[in-house]
Order: structure tokens, then sequence, then C-alpha cells
């Protein structure tokens, strides 16, 4: 038998933490770097709808004038113009900011250096990385986070919270589980346009690092499109995904502390042939000369607009104990970039509010499992 938990898309707490995200905002602002992508567009005019003073940062000026305006912005709005994450920090201390949103991309990079920013004047950061190394190092600000009372949230956006809040649901108001498996099926409508460096250099490192999994508490290599398998969805569709090393794997072991943790994506490659080639493929782009080529290369690709493959995106999990109770649990949202954007957003306006806790935190770990439902997500629980 399943049950539905629901929830609805909005900024209100509504049962997500303890505090409120509608108090007095007079003079609260939200930057959002990256304001003229998809994501950093969408965050923005969500929030000013929720009447937060919303600064887009970025390059160019006449962009993020533009940009505002389609997200309702005032014509005479702020904006920050900086070219490089040394700059957009030099830019948060000056101005101190509520909080931060960082779309620009290359987590691994620009996450510390913009994170530590906002900690200097007790502000907050949100971003929406997903690959292994990104989010361990955003986490791994947690004490400095602590010490300056500002809450950090990495990964919030698809992938890791609907996979995570999965997670922590099924393990609610029980022992540690002893193996826990996610799986995390984003159903996208491509936008036309080129594919951009930033999302080019995600593929290529997600090439390079090849596949992780956590054995015995630990995590270790494993090979990139390990244990290739269909997913049949509660509404009766059905899709292949494959193993990979992803913030959601990171955000499943911290929030079970289960000893044995794999993630698989419907973003990894299935087809016997291509997991073949995967290896050498990860080899030979980890010469740097060659990265950069090849990151360079895929950025300028251009792509047409596409319309979503499924009604639906869904998030899974299966948890086993010791004592061989076995859980199964869904989190099914929409177009999956929109369900981000909303996460965001949703998790901006309560850091803006007051609610979180001091810290670095994955989404369901800093503001509760039910930030999904929040965020317009729909549990299907066993």
């Amino acid at each position: 038998m399943r049950m539905t938990e629901t929830g609805r898309t909005s900024g209100t707490n509504s049962g997500t933490t303890s505090g409120t995200a509608s108090g007095d905002r007079a003079g609260v602002e939200v930057w959002i770097v990256g304001a003229t992508g998809r994501v950093g567009r969408g965050v923005a005019a969500r929030l000013a709808e929720r009447g937060l003073t919303v600064v887009p940062v970025g390059r160019s000026r006449e962009r993020m004038a533009a940009a505002g305006a389609r997200a309702g912005l005032p014509a005479d709005a702020k904006v920050v113009v900086a070219d490089s994450a040394e700059r957009i920090a030099d830019e948060i201390v000056r101005g101190r900011p509520r909080v931060v949103v960082n779309t620009m991309g290359a987590y691994a990079t620009t996450a510390p250096v913009i994170a530590r920013a906002c900690m200097s004047g007790g502000g907050h950061y949100v971003d929406q990385a997903n690959d292994v190394g990104s989010v361990q190092g955003l986490l791994a600000l947690h004490d400095e986070a602590v010490r300056a009372g500002s809450t950090l949230v990495t990964g919030a956006g698809f992938g890791v919270l609907a996979t995570e809040a999965v997670v922590a649901k099924l393990c609610e108001q029980r022992p540690a589980p002893h193996r826990v498996r996610v799986d995390s099926v984003a159903s996208v409508a491509a936008e036309a346009g080129v594919l951009g460096t930033a999302l080019a250099a995600s593929i290529v490192d997600a090439l390079v690092a090849g596949g992780r999994r956590y054995e015995n508490g630990r995590p270790v290599a494993a090979r990139l499109g390990a244990d290739p398998r269909r997913l049949t969805f509660p509404d009766g569709t059905s899709a292949k995904s494959a193993g990979v090393a992803s913030g959601e794997l990171v955000a499943a072991h911290a929030v079970s502390g289960a000893p044995f943790v794999t993630a698989t994506s419907a973003l990894a490659p299935t087809t016997p042939l291509v997991r073949a080639l995967l290896p050498l493929l990860g080899r030979v782009l980890s010469v740097p000369a060659l990265r950069r080529r090849a990151v360079s290369r895929l950025g300028r690709v251009t792509t047409k607009a596409a319309p979503r493959p499924r009604e639906h995106s869904w998030g899974h999990a299966v948890v086993e104990w010791a004592d061989g109770a076995r859980r199964e649990g869904w989190l099914r949202a929409g177009e999956a970039m929109d369900f981000t954007t909303d996460v965001t957003a949703t998790v901006t306006e309560l850091l803006a509010g007051g609610d979180g806790k001091p810290g670095a935190w994955t989404p369901a770990a800093a503001l509760g499992p039910a930030l999904a439902t929040t965020a317009g997500g729909v549990f299907v629980l066993d």
C-alpha cells in the first residue's frame, strides 16, 4: 500500500522549519549570481513576486537589466557588475546581502570563495551543486559557518533534495539503516541555445571523476555507469539509470548514516558500448590540456528546444536495515529545472526570513524533508 504526501509551491514554512519566512523584509537584499541563466531568472522572478529585494549579479549590466525586466524587477533595480568569483566576493563583503544565490556553476572553485564572503557579514548562501567534490567542499565549511552564524545550503535542486528527502522520510523514527540506494530521474525540457561552459565543465568532470559509492562508511571508486537498471515509476512509466558520482550519494549517506550507499542517475550512460568506453575517455580527459579543449568545444554546442521526455521527474530510495526490514519511497516532481528553481527560491526565502540553522548543509538537512513538498513535490511512500 502506498500513501502520498503533498505540498504547495509557496515560500511559507509549511512545516519545513521552526521559524518564519514572512517577517519584516524591509532592506533585505537577496543577490542572484548568474541571474541571466535559466535557474537564476526563475529564482529572481519568484523572489520578486514574494516581496524580496532581488539584486542581479554578473558580468554584463545590459544582460542583467534585461533579465531583471523579464523577472519583473523595477527598471531602476540595483545590479552588481563583477566578472569573477573573487570580485563578486569583494562586492558581497561591501554590500552585506542577507542571502546570496550562486547559479554561476564551477562550484568547486566558486562556492568556497562566495560562501566565505557571505559569512564575513553573517549572511547566508545557496547553490545547486550536484557533484561530489563541490558538495563535499561546501559541507567542509560547516564549522566556519557555525562560528559565523551563517547557513550554507548546497545542492538546492532536484537531484539532491528529491532523493535526500525520501531517505529522510523513510528513516524517520528508525535506527540508522545498513544499506541505501537512491535513484534520480530528471525530466528536463531543453532550452534552445549553446550548452555553455559551466554545464560542459560539469559533464567533462563527471567523466573524469568516474563513479563512487560508500562501502563500510567510506567513499570508494566505482565504475561510472555501473549497476544499470530500469526503474518503473508509480505512474507506470519507466526509465533506465546507472551508477554515478553525485551530490545525491553524499547527501543520502549523510542523512541516513548507512555504511553502504549507492546512487544512480538517468543521466548516466546505460548502453554497454558507451559504458565500456567510459574509463578510457575519463583517462584521456584527465589530461589538463585535453580537458580544457573538450570543455571549450562542448560548451559551444548548440542545443534545440525540446519538450521534457516524461510528465514527472522522480527521486527514489530503497532503505534496508540489518534485521532485514526494507522500505521504498518516491518523490514525484514536475519538470526538473522548474523544481530546482522552486527549491532554490524556497530555501532562499526561508533563509532571508530567519529560518535554517548555522552550518553547512544539504537542503533537507538544513530545513527538513518537508522542504520537498513545500517546493511542490509529492511523496509516494510504501
